[in-house]
């Protein structure tokens, strides 16, 4: 993709691409976006410590995610709705994933269905799974992510209760988008959106269509998934999933000290520290703040992952040095999804990449594992706040039946 230098520019070429409802539904965050804001600008204020004369002439920047070796410390977050910013969106960011050696998680609420991208990719990724009031369903996703060679589940547990983003609701979204004049109009100046969209594999929620009785149309299927959000969620359902799941459990949406010490006690294998992007609770921390107390508390206990505003490479490092194993990536894969389908998220990546390896250079570090407070300014005397957790052995094998 010529003259894109940074993930801003595929932010531009993907809000002319995507029609309105769609790119706002990813962009946007919840009620006045304060703690949207707060992610960005947090991460600018940490200030990097530059270094000199330091031999930096072969950089390394893999590293290792619940004993799993990637190529960087990128993982290509659950996005809902992704087959909507470019058509079989979830099997070209599989793809690209894959090809740039680095997980990709796909969401329970994802266009393509699970099926979709492991018949298309033949290679693992992780699955994000949202506990509905539908056990037995949430049993059946395990389940169909197990036959489809998935080894981590990622159980996000900050959406009981839907945080409303603003936008979505100007906007009119539904899937189809909604039968509006200003819908149709944006939809007829974006054919190329319309064309792959249209000759995507799924065009609703893949994961839910035709293993849900009853939800034979897009209406129905809006509805259902709107009402089986579960606000009764409790870390007894953690308990029970820990105990049904056979392979690694991320827990994400982890926010808070105390809820970071019950997850290791519930025995998660990695936790995300995470504010849903700033869709969720408007008004609390910046994911960032929060990084470095749960990375002293639990660290040394299990792998701590970052989800929440990384744009560019300095970033990673910031979180790295705060106490990330490795980031989670949304928006800005998005962006180049939307704005070139597999080869805009393989771009988003390598900017990402080239980033990172340069800000290491010029922080005087050859090797990921080599990040720590010391990067930063005022870290002089600083080490990682915790050490990462080796991960708990633990292979995939036949889910308990269950109903």
């Amino acid at each position: 993709m010529k003259n894109v230098a940074c993930i801003d520019d595929l932010r531009t070429i993907a809000k002319a691409k995507v029609p309105r409802v769609f790119f706002d539904y990813a962009e946007s965050g919840s009620y006045s976006e304060q703690t949207l804001r707060a992610n960005r600008a947090d991460l600018e204020a940490i200030r990097l410590r530059q270094r000199v004369l330091v031999d930096v002439s072969e950089r390394n920047l893999a590293t290792t995610v619940l004993g799993q070796k990637l190529a960087a410390p990128l993982i290509l977050s659950p996005i809902g709705l992704l087959g909507m910013q470019h058509g079989d969106g979830e099997i070209l960011a599989a793809r690209a994933a894959n090809e740039a050696g680095i997980p990709f998680t796909l969401s329970t609420m994802s266009v393509g269905s699970i099926e979709h991208v492991a018949a298309a990719t033949h290679k693992p990724f992780w699955f994000q799974l949202y506990v509905i009031r539908d056990r037995g369903f949430s049993k059946a996703l395990m389940d169909r992510a197990v036959a489809a060679k998935v080894n981590t589940l990622v159980l996000t547990v900050d959406l009981q209760v839907l945080g409303q983003r603003h936008k979505d609701v100007r906007n009119g979204l539904t899937v189809p988008p909604e039968f509006r004049i200003k819908n149709v109009i944006d939809i007829a100046t974006k054919p190329a959106w319309a064309w792959s969209v249209l000759n995507g594999k799924s065009k609703t929620f893949g994961n839910i269509s035709g293993h849900v009785p009853g939800m034979e149309n897009v209406n129905s299927l809006g509805k259902w998934t709107q009402d089986q959000f579960d606000p009764a969620l409790t870390w007894k359902d953690v308990e029970w999933i820990k105990d049904y799941w056979p392979g690694h459990l991320v827990i994400k949406g982890i926010l808070d000290v105390d809820d970071a010490r019950t997850a290791v006690k519930m025995g998660a294998d990695a936790i995300v520290v995470s504010n849903h992007g700033g869709r969720q609770l408007d008004g609390t921390s910046s994911s960032i703040s929060m990084l470095p107390r749960v990375a002293d508390a639990v660290g040394s206990d299990t792998e701590i992952l970052f989800d929440g505003g990384i744009r560019t490479g300095a970033d990673i490092v910031r979180a790295i040095a705060l106490g990330a194993r490795a980031c989670l990536i949304g928006r800005a894969y998005v962006w180049g999804l939307g704005a070139g389908g597999q080869a805009g998220v393989a771009k988003a990546i390598d900017i990402l990449r080239n980033e990172l390896s340069v800000t290491m250079a010029l922080t005087g570090v050859g090797r990921i594992a080599d990040i720590d407070g010391r990067v930063l300014e005022g870290g002089e005397a600083k080490a990682k706040p915790a050490k990462a957790a080796k991960p708990k052995a633990k292979a995939p094998a036949k889910p308990k039946a269950g109903g």
